[in-house]
């Protein structure tokens, strides 16, 4: 069977936005976007080797590890200074992520086309791409939901 990794991109809505006195919390827990809680949904539900999230500050996290507080870094704002690719890079091999032969990402073409340049080695997949906005991504990944395996 081959290793395949699910890297989920980070959403703007966060645990503490709703609850700004809750403290460090598990990256899984951290993201509270209906788009960002529906791609977990379905990296947990299929048949993925391990599954992670793309911060914009922290890089990949998965999903036990522990984000201390708010943040505002975006991939798509420049100047909030979000994670570089060399340091994307670096945390490839530091968390062996480099192990896995197929990577599916689920976000949009941005994210797709910087996980191509980071995994330019591996096989990059992404189910969403070609839907037009959240509304087709959300009907897509519940699709996917529904016939992915336990």
């Amino acid at each position: 069977m081959m290793k395949s990794l699910c890297i989920i991109a980070c959403g703007k809505k966060k645990i503490w936005d709703e609850n700004p006195e809750k403290g460090p919390v598990k990256a899984e827990n951290l993201y509270t976007g209906s788009f960002t809680r529906k791609c977990m949904q379905y990296a947990k539900k299929a048949d993925f080797g391990s599954w992670c999230i793309l911060s914009a500050k922290y890089g990949f996290l998965f999903p036990d590890e522990v984000v201390q507080g708010q943040y505002s870094e975006c991939f798509h704002n420049k100047t909030s200074n979000p994670i570089t690719l060399e340091n994307l890079f670096l945390q490839i091999k530091s968390k062996e992520l480099d192990k896995y032969e197929k990577i599916t990402i689920l976000g949009g073409n941005y994210y797709t086309h910087m996980m191509k340049k980071l995994f330019s080695e591996k096989e990059v997949l992404n189910p969403l791409n070609g839907c037009k906005g959240i509304g087709h991504m959300m009907k897509k990944l519940n699709s996917l939901i529904n016939t992915a395996s336990l």
